[in-house]
């Protein structure tokens, strides 16, 4: 039977044989986040991260600190892709080219596109992403969404010129259709959107709950939905940063609802190697006494070590951290200790 054939009759861009990989379904590779935690939480591999071709969503209250770590990622993604580029769909008129520049981004690499409507958004995504599928040579490209709870409707803007305060009923479904069409899109165009929105307190609930606004269509068609809080990061009296608090509410590569932290900077950005060493200590790697880790017979400070990764996090105790790191956040993996691998 020639398969092939029913895929040219069906007129469907998106068909292909399994086999060769399912066009829309497949991720490729993976971006990485700049935090091997984080990648772990999203891909369940230290050097995994972002799927490449699925939707995102990083989503709290005001003021986590969702476009800081949006811009983190974007960082990482230019670093790691010196021929790359990013779009930036910007809805809070919160992005200076100062506050780009301080944060290390290449900003000849970065495109900001001010949208005011989810329409706007739609329409301009979907030709930047038509643009890219016709090109010949397709170089990295990664989308960023900030934010989608702070986007209007062309209703809601033609009712409030004319003086109405009524609620645009449509919006839910608007969202919803237009990442309908944007799953498919991306996955074949191999090109990962991140998403920010806004959580509120649902009320009435018996215990108290989260939920992400603007309906089911973001988590209908998001890959991942990663709840994000925060607390301050002190060195002595000063604040250095943030710890963000990464929950996964939904996830269709991990087991959801585990939780890592990601230390960022307001000069360093996002540290890479946080969280490692109490990851470690969880599944033996790491052994601690006190307030101190033996680190092959000596005792040192949590602090002295993420002060230089690269020598106490090798090769042998990255690859002891990839197994914890399956076993903890994949499906289906066998248990075994893991501290076996250490003698």
């Amino acid at each position: 039977m020639d398969l092939l054939k029913f895929i040219k009759e069906s007129g469907n861009e998106y068909a292909s044989i399994v086999e060769e990989g399912v066009a829309a379904g497949d991720v490729h590779n993976y971006i990485d986040t700049g935090s091997y935690l984080f990648n772990a939480l999203l891909s369940g591999s230290l050097f995994g991260g972002l799927p490449s071709n699925k939707i995102t969503a990083l989503a709290g209250e005001t003021a986590t600190g969702k476009t800081y770590f949006a811009l983190g990622i974007v960082k990482q993604f230019l670093e790691t892709n010196s021929d790359g580029g990013v779009l930036y769909f910007e809805s809070e008129s919160a992005i200076p080219k100062e506050l780009i520049i301080q944060r290390g981004i290449d900003p000849k690499r970065m495109v900001i596109l001010p949208v005011v409507t989810i329409q706007e958004f739609r329409t301009q995504v979907l030709k930047c992403l038509d643009a890219y599928l016709a090109e010949e040579e397709q170089k990295p490209m990664l989308i960023i969404l900030d934010s989608l709870g702070n986007l209007s409707t062309t209703k809601e803007l033609e009712d409030t010129a004319a003086g109405a305060e009524t609620r645009d009923m449509t919006r839910a479904q608007i969202i919803k259709a237009t990442f309908r069409v944007l799953t498919l899109k991306l996955g074949r165009a191999n090109v990962p959107l991140i998403v920010t929105n806004h959580t509120y307190d649902v009320i009435g609930a018996y215990m108290p709950t989260k939920e992400m606004g603007g309906g089911s269509g973001l988590k209908y068609a998001a890959s991942s939905i990663i709840y994000l809080s925060k607390k301050k990061d002190k060195e002595g009296t000063e604040v250095v940063g943030n710890i963000i608090h990464c929950k996964t509410q939904k996830s269709r590569l991990t087991v959801e609802n585990k939780m890592v932290d990601v230390r960022l900077g307001y000069h360093s950005g996002i540290d890479k190697f946080y969280g490692l060493l109490e990851f470690g200590e969880k599944y033996g790697i790491f052994k601690k006494s006190g307030n101190r880790y033996d680190i092959d017979g000596t005792m040192l400070y949590a602090k002295s070590i993420y002060s230089d990764p690269e020598k106490y996090f090798n090769d042998k105790i990255m690859e002891q951290l990839e197994q914890a790191v399956k076993k903890e956040f994949l499906y289906g993996e066998v248990d075994k200790d893991i501290s076996e691998d250490i003698q």
